[in-house]
């Protein structure tokens, strides 16, 4: 592995790092912002479906944008549009302000997912790509790791509000990373004008497309149940099991650890056995240990440990699906990689906050609600990748 590989990894990391950090930082303070604001926690819960609403929808714009104005001017526009929409929330007066800031916030975060998902297709393909995107997963991962512990030392020295203010100087601090350190990697003979019949031409082709379609949303599930994670663990870890801010953060690391780290093995693995074999056997381990876990909940056993065990095991196959099914729903799509790219995201953006919203009704604050939303999303997403992978294996089987 070269320097520059690593370098590259590296920036595009922390630029990727911007979106997820934005839900992270603050998951500790939802109580207290609750509180604050005088609101439900079904209204808070408003503001992450908000943000995951967003952040799909905004990527349909920024892929076309990279593809007609490079890689880096629509990324500084995003980057711009984020400082804005945390200036809205740090000064937001109730909750309905909170979540039109948190709407404007992931308009800006897209920029920073998809186009370095575009950067590692101008550059690489297959196990290469798959390495160089598990090493900026890898990067990716100090956001789940070190966020809500950051957020609960910035609630614990003040007020939530603060918790804004230091998203808005990391952006600007990704601005000047992404003007010194990232390469334009689309020169100006391989940009495409921006025609919006030839984009909905290229966005009907994709949905066409069965291969591109179904890994988008064999990964869009997997990641929708990190979402469902997201938006209810706050309240069942502090409010069911009795954890401080500072011990649900260390249970949030958990799951990325288990996560993140097992993705670094998806590059080598995938070069052994084949990416589809990868990830169509991690994809069943993923809904297995949701499905087991859904069971020993229904059944009384909802002990914190029994349910931190069985969400890292799960999180830790779920970290050998995304890369390869990301990877491969790219691969066939080089001419147009940040209008798939986008779609892709788009896809899975729309695929989480849908599983928000028709789970957020049944969120009470215990644990059943929680996990079996977590399950349903596993068996669709094993039911995509068998859909999708099975003609793989079964074309790679030994005769």
């Amino acid at each position: 592995m070269t320097r520059g590989f690593s370098r590259l990894a590296l920036v595009l990391g922390l630029l990727s790092c911007i979106g997820p950090f934005a839900v992270d930082l603050y998951l500790p303070a939802l109580p207290q912002i609750t509180a604050g604001l005088g609101t439900t926690a079904s209204a808070a819960q408003m503001t992450f479906t908000a943000y995951f609403l967003a952040f799909g929808l905004a990527q349909l714009i920024y892929g076309p944008m990279a593809d007609w104005l490079g890689r880096k001017r629509p990324v500084y526009a995003g980057l711009a549009v984020f400082i804005a929409g945390s200036a809205i929330c740090a000064l937001a007066p109730d909750i309905h302000w909170l979540v039109f800031g948190r709407f404007v916030q992931a308009l800006g975060a897209a920029a920073a997912m998809v186009i370095p998902r575009a950067i590692v297709r101008d550059m690489h393909t297959g196990t290469q790509a798959t390495q160089l995107m598990a090493l900026v997963m890898l990067v990716i991962s100090i956001s789940p790791m070190l966020a809500p512990l950051t957020g609960s030392a910035i609630i614990a020295a003040g007020s939530w509000r603060f918790l804004f203010v230091a998203l808005g100087l990391a952006a600007a601090l990704a601005m000047a990373l992404t003007a010194w350190q990232l390469p334009e990697t689309l020169p100006p003979e391989r940009r495409v004008p921006l025609r919006p019949k030839a984009i909905l031409g290229g966005c009907l082709d994709l949905m066409r497309d069965a291969r591109f379609l179904g890994l988008t949303m064999t990964g869009g599930f997997g990641m929708a149940s990190f979402f469902v994670f997201i938006g209810a663990a706050s309240f069942v870890y502090t409010g069911h099991y009795g954890m401080s801010p500072v011990g649900f953060s260390l249970a949030f690391a958990l799951n990325a650890i288990g996560f993140f780290g097992t993705s670094q093995l998806a590059a080598g693995l995938g070069r052994k056995h084949g990416m589809a074999r990868v990830a169509f056997l991690a994809v069943t381990g993923f809904a297995l240990c949701n499905g087991v876990l859904v069971a020993l909940v229904a059944f009384g056993f909802d002990a914190l440990g029994v349910v931190m065990a069985f969400l890292f095991l799960g999180n830790a196959c779920l970290g050998l699906v995304i890369a390869p099914t990301m990877v491969m729903a790219l691969d066939d799509h080089g001419e147009n990689a940040g209008l798939a790219s986008s779609l892709g995201g788009t896809l899975q953006m729309l695929a989480g906050a849908l599983m928000l919203v028709l789970a957020s009704p049944f969120f009470d604050g215990s644990v059943l609600p929680m996990v079996g939303a977590i399950a349903l999303c596993s068996v669709l997403s094993l039911a995509f990748a068998a859909l999708t992978l099975g003609p793989d294996l079964k074309n790679s089987a030994p005769a």
